[in-house]
């Protein structure tokens, strides 16, 4: 075990020792796991399947998966650019 691991491991239980007794839930992890379900939905009643089909081959995943990086490139230059704006502007 390396010693980041060590250091993890003993961070860990450290939260959990603090934290014996509470239900403390994260809600930024809560809301990514909500986002997950309704895209997971809202892609079954578009497509009528899930990634759990198998009538892709390796290949076609990985343009799938860079084309949607590109696309998330894309939406970051967009939100880049509004912010530089909005902050020339106060």
């Amino acid at each position: 075990m390396s010693q980041n691991e060590d250091t993890m491991n003993e961070d860990t239980m450290n939260e959990d020792t603090m934290n014996e007794g509470t239900t403390n839930e994260d809600t930024v992890v809560a809301a990514v796991i909500r986002s997950f379900q309704e895209r997971s939905r809202a892609g079954q009643l578009k497509y009528g399947t899930t990634l759990d089909r198998t009538d892709l081959s390796p290949q076609q995943w990985a343009q799938h998966m860079q084309e949607e990086l590109m696309d998330a490139i894309l939406y970051l230059e967009r939100l880049k650019r509004e912010m530089s704006r909005n902050s020339l502007k106060k």
